[in-house]
């Protein structure tokens, strides 16, 4: 559940911290307020895509943080996967800060998080319904999406999916494989060819860095002489001056002398000894590396030459060693696949014909899930949309066979016939926008105890809704409060009335600035609030009177309810 927002710098909000309750909150205001806002801010924390146009004027940052109580087993199963460790107290803590130049910093539970991570996390928390979940009511493309949430489907719908991914790799191994005799003895030749080139050239992972090396050497070969021999000079001395290791030794000589006299001058003349055989040791050292970059006159055209043929062929096979390697391998088993072709087309075409059957019967198994859940689905829907001033409306749920695709092996519809006598149509091109929010509520309603999501934000789910159908609009969304936290923004006084938690977002301008702010309201403040709501003026004794017969309309509705909830 959703208990705080912060929100600093977002549009015209420069700093709001509010708190939000358990059951019914409800946020009024007048248009143009910033109730908006507060949407834009829930959805940058919860991860979702986001503009930088969204930091308040003059800012060069904005940021968004919501503490959340009780999280779900869902949501704690989320964190698991994602590697962040859940606070015993059930609580959690998001944040997300967007700056101008682009950048987001994400934090979960104080642990940074990339916006990916956020969105997958944000999805367990909070579920916001707006103007994109009636698009998905006019898309008939997303319709078997709310069949397979009342059916549970989603074993189901994995499996089929399972078997369509396979049979469409199958079908496009068989693509592959199945060329005709002209396009096979073309492909033949020319992947001999490659392999041909590329097995002549017998690479090795790491050979290029090598001649390079070995080139770097030879190139530089008369310095790299010239500083080995003064090395070795400086060490081993010469025919006219004794060398570093010489000295070492005398000094080591000279303090064992003094030994006999001086104790203390013991470990020295060993400590020296054992340098001066450490630095001996390196003229053999120096000899070896000398041998080791002496060239001839042939070899640095060598590795030219075999630098040019791996600069060439990564030019066709890769850029790397190991990457012409591969696209030997793969040649390779190109080349012997289309050797083998109709072997191999023969038993590919037995593999799809037996994933063909597995996924006919995965997709009727779907198909038939959702035939059972469509059944129950428009029952209770109908059963809602009366409740909601829509007696005369019928819904159902239209299947037409199809081929298989990505969502299985139905055409699924929503039908609805708003009026008595007339044939149901589909919902997408007769309902108008009043009937979609209302039948979008009955179908939150019935995937209410299906839905793992605690939070539930109906952002003007009133519109095109007035009079009656408001207040019934009103009373269900204090059912579906009754079992999980709902937060609505409204336009509506009937709807304003139900809440148990009252907000209104006001703006004012203060300077060269316009401030948003938002203030829980106490029972007086709600009144005055529904008032304006009702006429535009707060302190008229009618609009006032009205208010309070709403709100106690309201009140007698919940107690009603809580007896009922209590006696269960």
């Amino acid at each position: 559940m959703l208990a705080n927002l912060k929100i600093e710098n977002i549009a015209i909000i420069e700093s709001a911290s509010i708190d939000f309750q358990g059951n019914f909150n409800c946020m009024t205001g007048e248009t143009g307020a910033g109730k908006s806002i507060i949407i834009d801010s829930i959805n940058a924390v919860l991860g979702e895509k986001t503009s930088r146009e969204l930091i308040r004027t003059g800012e060069n940052k904005a940021t968004v943080s919501a503490f959340f109580v009780d999280i779900t087993e869902y949501t704690e199963s989320v964190l698991a996967e994602l590697g962040i460790k859940s606070e015993e107290d059930g609580t959690l803590l998001v944040s997300r800060v967007m700056t101008r130049d682009g950048r987001n910093i994400c934090r979960v539970n104080g642990e940074s998080v990339t916006v990916t991570m956020l969105r997958e996390l944000g999805r367990t928390l909070i579920n916001i319904h707006g103007q994109s979940d009636n698009q998905e009511l006019m898309s008939p493309e997303y319709h078997y999406r709310f069949i397979d949430a009342v059916a549970d489907n989603g074993q189901l719908f994995d499996s089929y999916r399972e078997a369509f991914d396979k049979l469409n790799e199958i079908k496009s191994k068989i693509n592959k494989v199945a060329v005709d005799d002209a396009m096979k003895a073309r492909q033949i030749d020319l992947l001999s060819y490659q392999i041909d080139e590329l097995e002549k050239a017998d690479l090795r992972a790491g050979e290029r860095e090598e001649l390079l090396s070995k080139k770097r050497i030879i190139n530089n070969s008369q310095k790299l002489a010239s500083a080995l021999n003064t090395a070795y000079g400086a060490i081993a001395g010469g025919e006219e001056y004794s060398g570093a290791a010489a000295l070492l030794f005398d000094a080591a000589n000279a303090l064992s002398q003094a030994a006999e006299f001086l104790p203390e001058a013991r470990e020295m003349a060993e400590s020296v000894n054992d340098i001066a055989y450490t630095i001996d040791s390196y003229t053999s050292d120096i000899s070896s590396l000398t041998d080791s970059t002496e060239t001839d006159e042939y070899e640095l055209a060598d590795i030219e030459e075999r630098l040019d043929l791996i600069y060439r062929l990564s030019k066709k096979y890769g850029e790397t060693e190991e990457e012409m390697l591969n696209f030997l391998d793969n040649a390779r088993e190109e080349l012997h696949n289309i050797t083998v072709s109709d072997e191999i087309l023969q038993k590919l075409n037995k593999e799809y014909d037996e994933w063909y059957r597995e996924t006919e019967k995965r997709g009727e198994a779907l198909s038939e899930s959702r035939k059972a859940a469509a059944a129950e689905f428009q029952e209770k829907i109908m059963k809602e949309l009366s409740f909601l001033d829509m007696p005369e409306t019928k819904f159902s749920v239209g299947f037409e066979k199809c081929s298989f695709s990505e969502t299985g092996t139905d055409s699924i519809e929503f039908l609805i016939s708003a009026n008595r006598g007339e044939s149901e149509k589909p919902l997408a091109k007769i309902a108008s926008g009043g009937e979609l929010s209302r039948i979008m509520l009955a179908i939150k309603s019935v995937l209410a105890d299906r839905d793992n999501i605690d939070t539930l934000i109906f952002d003007e789910i009133d519109t095109g809704v007035s009079g009656r159908a408001a207040g019934k609009i009103a009373m269900k969304l204090y059912d579906v409060s009754m079992h999980r936290q709902v937060i609505c923004i409204t336009h509506l006084p009937s709807i304003a009335a139900f809440a148990d938690h009252h907000m209104l977002i006001s703006k004012e301008a203060r300077g060269e600035k316009t401030y948003t702010s938002v203030t829980a309201l106490d029972e007086k403040g709600r009144t005055a609030e529904i008032s304006r709501i009702i006429g535009g003026n707060e302190k008229d004794k009618a609009h006032i009177e009205s208010a309070k017969r709403l709100l106690d309309e309201a009140e007698q509705y919940k107690k009603e309810k809580r007896a009922v909830k209590s006696k269960k």
